[in-house]
């Protein structure tokens, strides 16, 4: 299966500047996020990995380690419009498949990005692809921070939401003790998209209810289009968003 990740990377973050350049024992966050999944999946070849940066400093540290980069603008309102202008840099053809993976995300696991891009090559009416694991704590699935997704009898998503859904009717009525059953699911963020689609979907309208949720995949269902979702036996590795998640993650690269 041939597909290509891309990288989104911009130097500008509120929590933690500078973070595609911070280093996690001798080599910057983005390099490492690329490195990880270029690692081959048993069974499949390693996919070609792209890091699409909005500053020169992220180019050169990219190729400083060998990691293909492309720079694109950086006044991009949203990353599907990053992601769109690096496949025309690329020249990828529409029926071509890529998947989004964040720059913050060292610890991501090669075989999610894999079947992420799998779901999506052998489920040919959807246009993007996504992931989701089960939910083990009643705190994590009434917690607005974590993405809820629903899916149909085919695994396309239903719906996302920071609520908890779906909604146990008697279980909830004194006050949420334990899960419902079957379990909920948490949504992973990574995409998949068919090339031809991601060139479209930041043209389309925001959708309301993307608004109201602040979710921006949320517009490609409004507009009809199909999401299917690759169910994960385990849970992602943890992101960076912080200072304290970046001295989690070096530990974890000491060991």
């Amino acid at each position: 299966m041939n597909y290509t990740v891309l990288i989104p990377a911009r130097l500008a973050s509120t929590r933690l500047p500078n973070k595609p350049l911070a280093d996690i024992v001798g080599v910057p966050m983005v390099v490492r996020v690329a490195q990880r999944v270029a690692s081959s999946v048993q069974g499949e070849a390693p996919p070609r990995v792209v890091v699409a940066g909005d500053s020169p400093e992220i180019i050169a540290a990219c190729r400083e380690h060998h990691i293909e980069a492309v720079l694109t603008h950086q006044d991009h309102p949203s990353g599907s419009d990053r992601l769109a202008q690096a496949c025309e840099l690329l020249e990828l053809s529409d029926d071509e498949i890529v998947v989004n993976v964040q720059g913050d995300e060292p610890l991501i696991e090669p075989a999610l990005v894999n079947a992420v891009a799998l779901v999506l090559q052998q489920q040919t009416h959807a246009s993007m692809s996504t992931a989701a694991h089960f939910i083990d704590s009643v705190a994590e699935f009434n917690n607005p921070n974590v993405v809820k997704v629903v899916l149909d009898a085919s695994s396309n998503a239903l719906y996302f939401s920071r609520a908890p859904i779906p909604w146990w009717r008697d279980g909830s009525a004194s006050g949420l003790a334990q899960l419902p059953t079957p379990r909920p699911l948490r949504h992973i963020g990574i995409y998949g998209y068919r090339v031809g689609f991601l060139r479209q979907f930041p043209k389309l309208a925001q959708a309301p209810m993307e608004l109201i949720e602040a979710l921006e995949q949320l517009r490609a269902l409004w507009h009809g289009y199909r999401i299917v979702v690759h169910v994960s036996a385990l849970a992602p590795g943890p992101g960076v968003d912080t200072q304290e998640d970046l001295e989690r993650v070096r530990q974890i690269f000491r060991r």
